[in-house]
């Protein structure tokens, strides 16, 4: 049945909002420069290959073997599949050196849409690409996808292309993977797949359980959760400690959801076990305790910034309206306690960060990255209960709620200016620089890092990019270079050794 004029035109500016959104993140991306953890997984670097011939770690179940990522065999293959065909596709359009920008770009935005349309149809409830409500829970969401403003506070889509493809691009396809569950849960149905999408969903879990270790402590939180629930759920008073009950119970749980989650929970174990021998876990690190003393201040340093508190007040707010200004029914009811539970995921799994580890590039251990899973959550419940107020409030309270939520994002629009002032156009004029000189060793009078995580200071540390830049026909031979003159003070991004809270300098957290 067609659409009304009307909603046909609501639609119509609701896709094209979207899709210029999506347009201004790839003209951001296209800015950014590259780094140093690109060319040492893609080529890959000697300490980056073990994990590509050794995909599910046999090596640390059977020897015991230390090495760099053991659990992240399809991140990195990721990385090498696409980095290895898609600037060359490009390069038919544009200059080998534009062909990676605009790679890095492409990406960046295709990872953007994909949670866009995912966390959509969590929001909306339909798969179609011609419903209303879907695209408007995707309107409602673009404008917090920051790649500047925020970024650093609750950025989803990294400067860094290697940090997009290790915790963005597999949380998006953990959402896709969860999609199933959380619909049949929603709706109180029972999960009902067909053997070919059973083998899809085993296949990915097989993927995001050796994409590296936020799926594996975000799938721990998410189903500790859900057994949490399910106790909850079936507590009787007066049996509620006698065996019999609970054999009883799980009879009559549905075993479709039960043994395809619990091979997911398996999978993940395991790759958390070999994720004990990555090489970089092996480092002196803080005591545990003090781990713990560091979490305080990394909330506060992602609170310093507007982007973060507003996001989350207005999800309190949203709640409040929801009390107040609708009647009280099992749907109102059900997206207070969703709230709740976002709540007790968020205390949960930030808890259990330290346990993680420490890297030097994360001293407060809560950073953007690793409270990716949080953000996105608070991103849904935004997206959800404004939705369910914007369908369901009438006369004035409709129209000053809509124009609290254009006022929202606006908000957000305008701190995420286009041109970025960390952009690659220095490194650009290094990458000319290299592909016409004569010479085999290039001395760069640069101000910026070209294609590494800081200042090349010797032709040596430039073996790998040189490898990869002629690999991507930038430079016509392997060209080492190193960088010459000294920088402005003021034109450095701030280092370990210059910057412990700021550490815009980010090492391989595959090292």
């Amino acid at each position: 049945m067609p659409y009304p004029v009307k909603k046909r035109l609501v639609l119509l500016l609701l896709i094209s909002f979207v899709v210029l959104d999506l347009g201004y993140t790839f003209l951001q991306a296209y800015q950014l420069p590259l780094e140093g953890d690109l060319p040492a997984i893609v080529l890959p670097h000697a300490t980056c290959q073990q994990v590509l011939q050794d995909p599910f770690g046999w090596a640390v179940l059977t020897r015991n073997e230390v090495y760099v990522a053991p659990n992240r065999f399809f991140a990195h293959a990721a990385m090498v599949t696409y980095f290895k065909s898609v600037p060359f596709a490009l390069q038919r359009l544009v200059s080998p050196i534009s062909s990676v920008y605009a790679a890095c770009a492409l990406f960046a935005v295709a990872v953007q849409a994909l949670l866009l349309y995912v966390l959509g149809v969590y929001i909306s409830g339909t798969y179609s690409l011609r419903a209303v409500r879907l695209w408007l829970a995707a309107a409602l969401l673009a404008p917090l996808f920051q790649l500047a403003g925020y970024n650093d506070q609750m950025g989803i889509v990294d400067h860094s292309i290697t940090y997009t493809f290790f915790y963005a691009f597999p949380m998006a396809l953990l959402l896709l993977l969860l999609l199933p569950f959380y619909r049949a849960a929603y709706q109180g149905q029972p999960l009902r797949l067909n053997w070919p999408r059973r083998l899809a969903l085993i296949g990915l879990m097989v993927v995001l359980a050796f994409n590296g270790a936020i799926i594996t402590g975000v799938v721990a939180v998410l189903f500790f959760g859900i057994v949490m629930h399910w106790l909850m759920q079936h507590k009787q008073k007066g049996n509620y400690f006698r065996a019999a009950h609970w054999l009883t119970r799980l009879r009559q749980t549905p075993r479709q959801p039960v043994v395809l989650l619990g091979l997911f929970t398996l999978l993940c174990l395991y790759s958390l076990f070999i994720g004990i021998n990555e090489k970089e876990s092996h480092i002196p690190s803080p005591p545990l305790w003090e781990r713990y003393l560091r979490i305080p201040l990394g909330i506060f340093w992602q609170f310093r910034k507007l982007g973060l508190p507003l996001l989350l007040l207005a999800c309190l707010a949203n709640v409040q309206f929801i009390r107040r200004l609708l009647p009280a029914t099992a749907t109102t009811e059900r997206l207070v306690r969703i709230l709740k539970w976002v709540g007790l995921f968020a205390l949960v799994y930030v808890l259990l960060l330290p346990l993680g580890g420490y890297r030097e590039y994360r001293p407060l251990i809560v950073r953007r990255d690793s409270d990716m899973p949080i953000v996105l959550c608070l991103m849904f419940f935004y997206g959800l209960s404004t939705c369910f107020l914007l369908t369901y409030l009438h006369g004035r309270s409709r129209r000053w709620y809509t124009l609290g939520v254009l006022l929202f994002s606006a908000i957000f629009l305008n701190a995420n200016k286009p041109w970025l002032k960390e952009n690659n156009t220095c490194e650009r004029q290094s990458l000319v620089q290299l592909a016409q000189a004569r010479e085999s060793v290039v001395p760069l009078c640069s101000e910026c890092n070209v294609v590494d995580w800081g200042r090349t200071e010797t032709p040596e540390n430039s073996e790998t990019a040189a490898q990869m830049l002629h690999y991507w026909n930038i430079t016509p031979e392997k060209k080492l270079y190193f960088t010459k003159c000294v920088p402005h003070p003021t034109s450095v991004l701030p280092t370990a050794s210059t910057s412990w809270l700021n550490k815009s300098v980010r090492r391989n957290s595959l090292q």
